[in-house]
C-alpha cells in the first residue's frame, strides 16, 4: 500500500501541483490538504482518490504557486479620501503635512482584498492532474506488488522445502520412535504383553503423526499462491492463509519430538515471519 504520485501543470499564471502519499493501513485513512479557495472541492477529491485507492494512510496535497503578479487587493478609494480629508487638516495644525499617504495606506480599510474564487477551467485542470497523479501511485504500488509476490512466492517455496524434508524424515523418525520405546522398555527388566504393548504403541505413534498437517500445509501454501496471483486486492486473505500456515507448522513443532525435524520448523517459522513483515504492505 506504500507508493507515491505526483504530476504538475503551468498554467498562464499558475503552477499547479498535486502529489499523494499512501502508507500502510487496516483500512483508507485520508487527509487532503489544499488552498483554502479550494476547500469547496475537498469531498469531490476524497471521493476520486478513495474509489481508486482502496486501503492505506493517504495524504492528497494541491500546490497552487502563482508565477506572475497579481493583484490580490484593491484600494478602497472612499476610505483614503475621507481619511485623507481628516488627517490633512490635523497635519496642518501641527506643521508636518510629510508622509500623509504613506500613513494612510497602513490604516484599517484602505484595501480590499479580492476574494479567491474557482475558476472552472482551472478546475478541469487540477481533476486531469489528480487522475494522473493517481495513476503515478497505483502505478508506484503495482511495481512493488510485483516484487513483494516474487519474495513471497520464494517464501513459501522454501516453506515447501522443508516440508518435504520433514516428510520424507518422518518414517523413518516413527521407527526411532518405537526404538526408543523398546529400549526403554528393556532396560528396566518389565515383561509387556506384546499384544498390548503394539496397541499402545499405535496409540501413542498415532499421537504424534503429522500426516494431516503435512497435507493441510501443502494445501495452505498452494492456495496462497494461488490467491496471491488473483486480480482482486486480496491482502487479508492472504494474511488468514498465513495464520491457518503458521498454525500446521506448530502443530508439526509439537509433535515432532526430533532435533532433526525441529531445525525446518525454525527454517519455516522464519519464512513466515518474513511474509507477514510484509503482507499488511498489499492491498
Amino acid at each position: 500500500m506504500t507508493g507515491f504520485g505526483k504530476a504538475e501543470i503551468n498554467t498562464q499564471n499558475k503552477k499547479l501541483t498535486i502529489e499523494i502519499k499512501s502508507l500502510n493501513s487496516k483500512q483508507i485513512d485520508m487527509s487532503v490538504r489544499m488552498p483554502s479557495a479550494y476547500r469547496g472541492k475537498e469531498l469531490s477529491v476524497r471521493k476520486t482518490v478513495g474509489q481508486s485507492l482502496n486501503r492505506g494512510k493517504i495524504d492528497v496535497a494541491l500546490f497552487v504557486e502563482q508565477t506572475h503578479s497579481e493583484l490580490s487587493a484593491t484600494i478602497n478609494s472612499e476610505v483614503v479620501k475621507a481619511y485623507y480629508s481628516d488627517l490633512k487638516g490635523i497635519a496642518k495644525e501641527l506643521d508636518n503635512t510629510d508622509d500623509i499617504m504613506s500613513s494612510i495606506m497602513r490604516l484599517p480599510d484602505v484595501l480590499k482584498s479580492k476574494k479567491e474564487e474557482i475558476d472552472e477551467s482551472e478546475w478541469t485542470q487540477i481533476e486531469s492532474l489528480l487522475s494522473q497523479a493517481i495513476d503515478a501511485i497505483t502505478n508506484y504500488r503495482a511495481d512493488e506488488g510485483r516484487v513483494l509476490a516474487e519474495d513471497f512466492a520464494l517464501r513459501i517455496e522454501n516453506i515447501r522445502t522443508s516440508l518435504n524434508e520433514i516428510a520424507a524424515y518422518e518414517k523413518s523418525r516413527i521407527e526411532k520412535i518405537k526404538g526408543s520405546i523398546r529400549e526403554k522398555i528393556d532396560e528396566i527388566k518389565v515383561s509387556a504383553d506384546e499384544n498390548r504393548f503394539e496397541q499402545e504403541l499405535i496409540y501413542y505413534i498415532e499421537k504424534l503423526d503429522i500426516t494431516e498437517e503435512i497435507t493441510r500445509l501443502n494445501l495452505h501454501l498452494n492456495y496462497f499462491i494461488e490467491v496471491m496471483q488473483s486480480a482482486n486486492s486480496q491482502g487479508k486473505k492472504l494474511g488468514f492463509i498465513c495464520q491457518e500456515i503458521g498454525r500446521e507448522i506448530n502443530t508439526i513443532g509439537s509433535k515432532s519430538n526430533d532435533a532433526t525435524m525441529q531445525q525446518e520448523v525454525v527454517k519455516m517459522k522464519d519464512e513466515l515471519e518474513k511474509i507477514k513483515e510484509q503482507i499488511l504492505n498489499v492491498l
